[in-house]
């Protein structure tokens, strides 16, 4: 396998999305404005090669490629080089790593800072243990998740711009590699898409909104992913914690729709397309046709025991079509959405190797048929 590190600078879509975040409020204790984060704007994003390929010294370019999208409150890609390797070999193709806006390398170190992190979730905890009498053991906040409550709770409207900003990212890349830009993929490139968790969710919007037609013929597999927002649960001690994620529920069901309505943010597909997947009412029929349309091109993996992103908010995403594009698992040994394939017990490898077979595989073969 060889890796590779690739330059990105935001371009598409920079004024709206830095205009935007001047509403956001900014969160005391990180003191740092979220357009002041380099970081975000000039990034490097990831390509595993199954095998190099050299004519006359120059790569010889890659006519398809798969995308990888992440989970929410990720720092680092650890978790999904194995995933990476494993679907870039078994399917000869490419896999391009792309950061979600403000996470792993396109956030603060600061963020990834255990000791800086915790001391100030102490600090909070002491504060709120003054101000009142409540426990505080079921609120999930940690040193882990401590940026991202803390963000979300200063403006939950952050959520959405982060994905919106992905997206023109993504739009960009596209647009490179169409115009014959990328030194890696041929202009005609075929490009899927391998998401989990919340990455599910930026991806169905990817797919739904189709931007400039990218994604017109693009492919996607989502694991422990595609829920509606409103059947997802984040309240985690790796994700956000439960004040964080009750605020982020009501906002979206209630504040966003209407304060955008009467804004002057861009009301575009983009839009349109996480609408359908606030909640099972809001553009159904939109949501519905989209599904049944691209049932062909879309399939999922979801575990039984998965109690963040559950079976039941995917299969109300897709509607009638489910039965054709979910697959339900549930593995033998404990397992959690955060960790799907933990570090378990010497002796039990070659079961964990098993499972991991039952969701690459099929995964793989999805993604590299033509």
């Amino acid at each position: 396998m060889k890796e590779y590190l690739f330059n990105f600078k935001e371009r598409l879509g920079y004024e709206e999305i830095f205009l935007e975040r001047e509403k956001v409020n900014v969160p005391k204790s990180l003191n740092i404005r979220d357009n002041e984060i380099n970081e975000n704007i000039n990034f490097g994003y990831k390509v595993i090669l199954p095998g190099e390929r050299l004519v006359e010294d120059k790569f010889a370019k890659y006519s398809s490629v798969i995308i990888l999208f992440h989970g929410l409150n990720e720092r680092s890609w650890d978790k999904y080089i194995p995933w990476a390797e494993y679907l870039s070999t078994h399917t000869q193709m490419p896999l391009l790593l792309f950061p979600i806006s403000l996470h792993i390398n396109r956030s603060p170190q600061l963020w990834s800072d255990p000791r800086a992190m915790q001391r100030l979730v102490n600090m909070e905890k002491e504060v709120k243990k003054e101000e009142s009498e409540e426990l505080l053991s079921d609120q999930n906040l940690t040193f882990v998740n401590y940026a991202l409550s803390t963000r979300i709770k200063a403006s939950p409207y952050r959520f959405y711009l982060g994905g919106r900003e992905t997206v023109l990212n993504v739009c960009q890349l596209m647009e490179e590699i169409r115009a014959g830009h990328s030194p890696i993929f041929t202009k005609e490139c075929l490009v899927n898409i391998f998401s989990y968790s919340i990455g599910s969710l930026l991806s169905q919007v990817l797919l739904m909104a189709n931007p400039f037609d990218y994604f017109s013929e693009s492919k996607l597999f989502m694991f422990c992913g595609g829920s509606l927002f409103s059947e997802m649960n984040g309240n985690s001690r790796m994700i956000m914690d439960r004040d964080s994620f009750e605020l982020l529920n009501y906002y979206y069901h209630n504040d966003f729709i209407n304060d955008y309505e009467l804004s002057n943010s861009p009301k575009d597909s983009i839009y349109m397309a996480f609408l359908a997947h606030i909640d099972k009412e809001l553009k159904q029929k939109e949501r519905y046709a989209f599904y049944k349309k691209a049932r062909n091109r879309i399939r999922a993996v979801s575990l039984k025991k998965d109690i963040v992103i559950p079976s039941s908010g995917i299969r109300n995403a897709m509607g009638p079509i489910w039965k054709k594009c979910l697959k339900e698992l549930d593995f033998p040994f404990k397992y959690s959405h955060e960790t799907p394939f933990p570090t378990i017990e010497k002796g039990r490898s070659v079961e964990l190797d098993y499972w991991f077979e039952k969701v690459f595989s099929p995964a793989a073969l999805f993604l590299k048929q033509q």
